[in-house]
């Protein structure tokens, strides 16, 4: 019965160590933004679900496509029916993993540039993208951020040739995700 009690003990503390390398939030930011000599256009999503493995380095983000926010309604509109098609793509996500952690100490305050590698899924196709990121950590909290670009063509992403003028061929995306809930 002693040898039943340590065991059953053991899993537990085990489990509860793996599962705390694994840090969310419901709350990260992604944004973009597309600047022609027409208009600049930006958009934000502030529900950005992430999570990270402090221990092996996986790293995911989803998004849904709707809930991102313009300043004018019509281009809300028009990026959920036209150029996203958010009903038949609701989500976009990335699933990849920080390819150089040993450059992070998540026991240490500091900012640590790192590389992130992973497939990027959106508007219906996958492609695997490198981006350079930054992870900081002080008092034991972690945020990532990246800013990188993306060409629109290459996720099929067609913009009609009334409104070429408008909307970059490649657009600017930001992350900037506070890590701060454990699982």
């Amino acid at each position: 019965m002693k040898n039943l009690i340590l065991i059953a003990a053991i899993i537990v503390i085990g489990t509860a160590t793996v599962t705390a390398q694994k840090v969310y939030t419901k709350n990260g930011l992604i944004s973009f933004y597309s600047t022609t000599k027409m208009e600049d256009i930006k958009a934000n999503n502030n529900q950005t679900l992430s999570v990270l493995n402090t221990q092996n380095g996986d790293f995911q983000f989803s998004v849904l496509n709707k809930g991102f926010h313009f300043e004018k309604a019509l281009m809300e509109e028009h990026f959920n029916e036209n150029y996203m098609e958010s009903s038949k793509f609701p989500k976009s996500t990335f699933k990849g993993a920080i390819t150089d952690l040993s450059k992070v100490d998540f026991k240490k305050d500091g900012t640590y540039n790192v590389t992130v590698k992973g497939d990027l899924a959106m508007h219906g196709v996958t492609k695997n993208i490198l981006v350079n990121g930054v992870i900081s950590i002080k008092e034991g909290k972690i945020t990532a951020s990246s800013k990188f670009s993306i060409k629109l063509s290459d996720f099929n992403i067609s913009i009609p040739g009334a409104v070429k003028g408008n909307i970059a061929e490649a657009i600017d995306i930001t992350v900037n995700c506070k890590l701060d809930q454990k699982m």
